[in-house]
C-alpha cells in the first residue's frame, strides 16, 4: 500500500469557503475575469445576503489545458457573501439588466472589531461596497465547465 499521488486525485468542481482575508485572496483569484451579466446580482436585504451568478475563467486548469493543447474553460459559479448589512455601487447600475460586468477582484476592508467592507471591483471603475458583520464567503461552482466562448486567456490592458 502506498500513499496518494497528486494524479490519483480527479477533477471536482470548486466549492470554498472564506473567513479570513488570506482565504479571501484565494477566491479573489480564482474569481478574476469572471464575467456576470448585472441582473445576475441579487441583495436579499431579509437574509443579510448578497450572491452573484458570474461564469468564471477556470485559472485552476489553465496551465493542464495549454499542456494538452486544449480550449480554456469557464464554469458558472455562485458567489455568496454572508452577513451583509448594506449595499452601495459606484459606476455600476444593477438596474441595467443588459449591462456586462468583469469582476477583478475581492477585497476586504476590516474595522476593528471583526466587521467590514467585503469590495467588489469591476473593470471600467465600477466597484460594490457590501457592509458586513464578518467576513463569509463561498464560491461553489454550479455547472459544468464550458469551453470558453472567446477560447483565449483573459488579458488585461496595461
Amino acid at each position: 500500500m502506498s500513499d496518494a499521488s497528486f494524479h490519483d486525485g480527479r477533477e471536482a468542481p470548486l466549492n470554498l469557503g472564506a473567513f479570513t482575508p488570506e482565504d479571501l485572496q484565494v477566491i479573489s483569484t480564482l474569481v478574476q475575469d469572471a464575467v456576470l451579466p448585472a441582473k445576475e446580482m441579487s441583495w436579499r436585504a431579509k437574509d443579510h445576503r448578497f450572491a452573484i451568478l458570474l461564469n468564471r475563467f477556470r485559472w485552476e486548469d489553465q496551465q493542464a489545458a495549454e499542456r494538452r493543447g486544449r480550449s480554456y474553460e469557464r464554469v458558472q459559479s455562485l458567489l455568496t457573501i454572508e452577513t451583509v448589512l448594506g449595499v452601495s455601487s459606484q459606476g455600476v447600475n444593477p438596474r441595467e439588466r443588459d449591462l456586462v460586468l468583469s469582476l477583478l477582484s475581492v477585497s476586504f476592508e476590516p474595522a476593528e472589531d471583526g466587521s467590514g467592507h467585503v469590495l467588489l471591483t469591476f473593470a471600467g471603475d465600477g466597484a460594490i461596497r457590501l457592509q458586513v458583520e464578518a467576513l463569509e464567503l463561498s464560491l461553489r461552482d454550479v455547472t459544468r465547465p464550458y469551453v470558453a466562448p472567446s477560447k483565449h486567456l483573459p488579458g488585461h490592458a496595461d
